[in-house]
């Protein structure tokens, strides 16, 4: 009984499906929340057109719970971005999103993706392990940080396939 009743008053999951160009507002807003420089809703707008970008979303009602694009050329594939809304963090969205991405690249043919990632970030760096991403490099003071000494971005890879 209380199975059911959990069932029947448990929040939906969110939907994740590929994004468009009518997202760009609300994955501008949301980059901007997540990030210390985020994305216009022109420079989303271009990514979105662009026949080398693949997006992702998540959507809880009619509201983005997160996102993921990435740029692909020559077999390779770039992550650009991956935000989560911040109520929605630590609960897998963030690993269904690349999940389902890293899928989506492998099908089209992608055989290694890439990323940076500040050297701090730990709740970033622990789902790029998880799902296979291992360092290949690194960027010393790429990051700008808030107080002090500028931030190392860590280059991850992983091969697909």
């Amino acid at each position: 009984m209380i199975g059911l009743l959990g069932r029947l008053f448990a929040r939906p999951q969110p939907t994740v499906s590929e994004a468009g160009p009518r997202d760009a507002p609300a994955i501008a807003a949301l980059h901007a929340a997540s990030f210390r420089r985020g994305w216009s809703e022109d420079e989303v707008e271009r990514l979105l057109l662009d026949c080398q970008v693949l997006a992702h979303r998540a959507m809880s009602a009619n509201e983005l719970a997160g996102f993921i694009l990435s740029r692909m050329a020559a077999g390779e594939a770039e992550i650009l971005s991956v935000a989560v809304a911040s109520r929605r963090q630590g609960r897998g969205l963030g690993r269904r999103l690349l999940d389902l991405h890293l899928r989506r690249l492998a099908g089209l043919a992608v055989a290694a993706v890439f990323l940076e990632v500040e050297a701090g970030n730990e709740p970033a760096l622990r789902l790029y392990r998880r799902a296979g991403f291992r360092q290949v490099g690194q960027r010393p003071g790429y990051y700008p940080a808030p107080s002090g000494a500028p931030l190392a971005a860590l280059v991850l890879r992983r091969d697909l396939g």
